[in-house]
């Protein structure tokens, strides 16, 4: 890179004010891509979606019977023996 010159301090002043303008923009860029990144990985209707379709299975009857078979299969898996 290559010293610049400069013949008076308005120069000098103008360059720094360029430069802090460009800190400045490249800053916003970061802070947007953070933002759109923490959009895309907690999508608000992901979720919605994620509780309805959750509503729906645990409805009704067939609800009922995953509900209380999940307790029973979750103790099975606790209380079996190694060697079964």
């Amino acid at each position: 890179m290559e010293t610049k010159k400069y013949s008076s301090y308005a120069q000098i002043e103008n360059d720094l004010e360029i430069l802090k303008i460009e800190r400045e923009i490249h800053y916003q860029k970061i802070r947007l891509s953070v933002d759109k990144t923490k959009e895309s990985l907690v999508p608000s209707k992901a979720i919605s979606l994620l509780g309805s379709v959750y509503e729906n299975a645990f409805s009704g009857l067939s609800g009922s019977i995953i509900k209380t078979l999940i307790p029973i299969a979750i103790n099975w898996y606790k209380n079996r023996k190694r060697g079964d």
